[in-house]
């Protein structure tokens, strides 16, 4: 495949060309309540070219690899019309390389009956309450082998493997409905979604727990938030602030994330790091040849770096970090996330509570919205602190305000790192799921508004 590629990319010209060539196959589950609502599995052939002239772009997609020299031509003919004057490419090294996935369990040795079997021990598990109304399990694999070879000599073949499940429970009594889910995702193997049937009961017994629990009186609270509500929060509300395409656009943002601003404690670190072996948002290289690493985007409070392309990078004579990214051969890359999160610290959880007379412990995320530094979100669940101890269980517990002014309010960094993949993923423009985990430790934040009664 590769030698096909070099040969199709003297068929045009340009400044710059790109070949990308994915071969994938993928299985999925679906139980939604008593239903089995999908099963199936499919495989793809496609690619795409990718030709820069004179900083104008041309872009096709394609299933027939045999017409591959015509798409070459027809993506520099359309940069050819595109270009206007030469915004360039910041400089990386040409890359010959193989990346092969490591599993430990390959997907694809394990039946589609076991992959359903499986789905239906764990959906009967969450319908035997008597509380839950319906449930949602679903199962997702994908092994896609990518080809890359640009006209600068890059020439590389990366694997991924990936396989998750998420489980939902829904209770209801009268018009209160209250839900809980838990969801797994990364690259290590099909064994991740195996055993965890003990999961899928505490799943249940959330969701009918909650059907008792009662909305927080609304106002400012001190806030200690989970690692996993700390790694929404650091990739929603911050990592896509931290996306270079967004903030050379954007004259206001780009004043708001100067480099060398303070945003926090010196205790505050916040990177993204596309090399963290079997996470879901691993990579070692990204969709234009750039090896990824370790961006710090907040060091020791003050911010530090964004997330690069190579046209990002040059744009605003920085250093590319392998942030590019696309969703799949029909897509031209943009700068992405890959693993984003909060450094712990030393501070255990009891410290993080210790104080404390009168907060909320926010626990988990069932999503939300951000709006530039304006955030709002939702807690899965929720407990009172009072005088340094957790109390009643709360529901309804959304969280909102500025994204700079909370990081300010950052009082105290718990040392319980943990990071989280699953099937859900990153959004961006048309760009989604995009395959992330997100990640850091129990966070204590003074004067946080809470939504409720």
């Amino acid at each position: 495949m590769i030698g096909t590629i070099r040969s199709a990319i003297g068929a045009g010209s340009a400044d710059y060309v790109e070949v990308r060539v994915q071969e994938s196959s993928a299985s999925g589950v679906q139980y939604t309540g008593k239903e089995l609502e999908s099963i199936g599995r499919r495989a793809g052939l496609g690619g795409s070219v990718r030709a820069m002239v004179k900083g104008g772009w041309g872009f096709t997609s394609f299933n027939q690899v045999e017409e591959l020299p015509r798409f070459v031509r027809a993506a520099c003919d359309q940069a050819r019309l595109a270009g206007r004057g030469f915004a360039g490419l910041a400089p990386v090294d040409p890359v010959k390389e193989t990346v092969a996935a490591a599993p430990e369990v390959d997907p694809r040795r394990v039946t589609l009956e076991q992959k359903q079997e499986l789905c239906e021990r764990y959906n009967k598990i969450i319908l035997s309450s008597p509380k839950i109304q319906t449930s949602n399990v679903v199962y997702r694999d994908s092994v896609v082998r990518e080809y890359l070879v640009t006209s600068y000599g890059t020439e590389l073949v990366q694997e991924t493997c990936f396989a998750g499940a998420m489980v939902a429970a829904v209770a209801k009594d009268g018009s209160n409905v209250q839900q809980a889910y838990d969801s797994v995702g990364d690259l290590r193997g099909y064994q991740i979604v195996e055993g965890r049937e003990e999961v899928c009961e505490a799943v249940a017994r959330r969701a009918a727990d909650l059907l008792s629990a009662d909305p927080p009186e609304a106002g400012p609270y001190t806030v200690v938030i989970d690692p996993k509500l700390c790694g929404v929060f650091v990739h929603e509300a911050f990592g896509h602030l931290s996306a270079a395409d967004a903030i050379h656009e954007n004259q206001r943002l780009c004043k708001l994330m100067s480099i060398g601003r303070r945003f926090g404690p010196d205790t505050l670190n916040i990177y993204d790091h596309p090399r963290m072996p079997g996470e879901a948002g691993y990579y070692a290289y990204d969709a234009e040849g750039t090896a990824g690493g370790k961006t710090y985007l907040i060091r020791d409070g003050v911010l530090a770096s964004r997330l690069h392309s190579r046209q990002t990078a040059a744009m605003m004579n920085e250093k590319p970090t392998g942030n590019a990214r696309c969703l799949s051969y029909s897509f031209a890359p943009i700068v992405r996330m890959s693993n984003t999160c909060m450094e712990p610290r030393e501070h255990s959880f009891e410290q993080l509570l210790d104080g404390v007379e009168n907060g909320i412990y926010a626990v988990g995320s069932m999503g939300g919205q951000t709006d530039m530094e304006m955030f709002t979100f939702s807690a899965e669940e929720g407990y009172e602190i009072k005088n340094g101890k957790l109390g009643r269980k709360l529901r309804d517990v959304v969280l909102s305000g500025n994204v700079f002014h909370t990081l300010a309010n950052i009082e105290m960094i718990g040392d319980d790192f943990r990071i989280y993949g699953g099937l859900g993923g990153c959004g961006k423009g048309e760009q989604a799921p995009l395959r992330v985990s997100d990640g850091g430790p129990s966070v204590r934040i003074k004067n946080v508004l809470v939504g409720g009664r």
